[in-house]
């Protein structure tokens, strides 16, 4: 009797999940890209910017918390439109910044107009965005099985990548051809368009008319049941009971402020260091953040080489991301070459942002690996507040150190600072999971 073959809609999902990423992103990433002209047009010092993106990266962190339980509550279809709906429109309040500072500033606010204006533009980016990474890891544990998760997590999350590589391509032209107002706009529209898609082709496995028996039936196919507790919520307080959550956390804390170092800095790096200008830039990023669509990838690919050889996911995983953490080091050598030619820090970086895709596709998959699927929004909203709360550290520390030793004409050894923070991480990262989950356990009953 011949089996039914098995269809490959988990994969259409996949794809939306990844033009989400890269809309994400390159909503993102439009203010990075400016930031060396905007900051001459403003009058704006390394704190200042420091302080615009603090505000993204904080707004994020403490919106990530409420999204992974909002997700959970409504459901990933209905959150996710809602969340790229608020980005979308955060992304296009940037393009009238000046306006939205000066209504800001007559209530009292004692900061520079412009900076006001950037601050609150970010703040509501961030609310939107933070929903992301909960909704589609959350869509990713609904709609494959453990051992396609990590690949399937890698695949979207190099919309990031495709977002950063999109961005230096497009943003600095459309900056010059028709002003920096309209660069936002432009990105920022893209949202509207995901969302029409979403609503058409997204359910949840088990109500999708387009998915077959066979693919549902594989879909479900390594994973426990779980009690149906209709309405129910865990406590976070509960949540941050495990020692799981904790690992998780301390993971994100320690790495997401390095990614967005390279996001939000890199950009203002080139500037400085190499006198390159916004359209200069694009050539070397869209190169650096090329690389990174490789460890993206093949970061998500690589626990399956331990699982065949016998490896359970989550060791297979810890095992792959202990590989994974060696590679930034390849960061320190950036400030020591880049006198050669701006390429060599421009690859070296690249290796090290390649690695922190890598790591984080596998960093994000030990959640389903350890939480049952009702949960895993909470815990990976948890987590990405520790993320963003360690993106504030990394941004603030910045842009503090390249004022001071930029005050001292010695600014290279600023970022010769930062990178060796950001090369670092990954490793003090690993030992701190393992100390908090030296074996893994998943967890039952909630």
């Amino acid at each position: 009797m011949n089996q039914p073959a098995m269809g490959k809609y988990r994969w259409t999902i996949c794809a939306l999940l990844f033009f989400a990423t890269t809309v994400n992103y390159l909503d993102r990433q439009v203010l990075s890209l400016l930031a060396p002209a905007l900051s001459k047009e403003f009058g704006w010092s390394n704190t200042d910017y420091a302080n615009i993106t603090a505000v993204f990266q904080f707004g994020y962190a403490i919106a990530m918390l409420f999204a992974g339980r909002f997700i959970d509550a409504i459901g990933t279809k209905r959150a996710f439109i809602i969340a790229v709906a608020v980005w979308s429109l955060g992304a296009l309040m940037h393009a009238f910044s000046v306006s939205v500072g000066t209504a800001l500033v007559a209530l009292g606010i004692g900061l520079p107009v412009s900076v006001v204006g950037f601050m609150a533009s970010r703040a509501v980016l961030a609310l939107g965005e933070a929903g992301n990474f909960p909704a589609a890891i959350k869509a990713t544990a609904e709609y494959f099985p453990k051992k396609e998760r990590s690949f399937a997590t890698g695949i979207f999350n190099s919309g990031a990548n495709v977002g950063a590589i999109l961005a230096p391509l497009t943003v600095p032209w459309i900056a010059v051809t028709w002003g920096w107002p309209m660069a936002f706009i432009a990105i920022g529209a893209i949202g509207f368009l995901w969302i029409v898609l979403w609503s058409i082709y997204y359910d949840t496995p088990s109500q999708q008319k387009r998915l077959g028996a066979a693919e549902l039936a594989y879909i479900n196919s390594d994973r426990e049941p779980e009690p149906v507790v209709e309405g129910a919520k865990v406590p976070w307080f509960k949540l941050l009971g495990y020692r799981q959550t904790w690992a998780f956390a301390v993971g994100k804390f320690l790495t997401d402020g390095v990614w967005w170092f390279y996001l939000f800095w890199l950009p203002k790096y080139l500037s400085s260091q190499y006198g390159m200008s916004t359209t200069d830039i694009a050539l070397p990023l869209a190169v650096l953040y090329s690389m990174t669509m490789v460890g993206s990838i093949g970061g998500g690919w690589f626990p399956s080489y331990f699982m065949q050889r016998g490896y359970a996911p989550y060791d297979g995983r810890m095992r792959a991301m202990l590989l994974i953490a060696f590679f930034p080091l390849a960061v320190l050598l950036a400030q020591p070459l880049g006198g050669i030619s701006f390429w060599l820090p421009v690859l070296l970086v690249g290796v090290g942002a390649s690695a922190h895709q890598a790591w984080s596709a596998n960093l994000f998959t030990t959640v389903s690996d350890m939480f049952p699927k009702r949960t895993v929004g909470s815990v990976v909203g948890i987590g990405g507040m520790a993320g963003g709360l360690g993106g504030v550290a990394v941004s603030k520390l910045g842009g503090w150190i390249f004022d001071a030793y930029g005050a001292r004409g010695d600014l290279a050894t600023g970022y010769m600072i930062m990178f060796s923070v950001c090369a670092l991480a990954y490793l003090v990262a690993w030992v701190a999971m393992k100390a908090l989950v030296p074996r893994h356990k998943e967890i039952t009953g909630l």
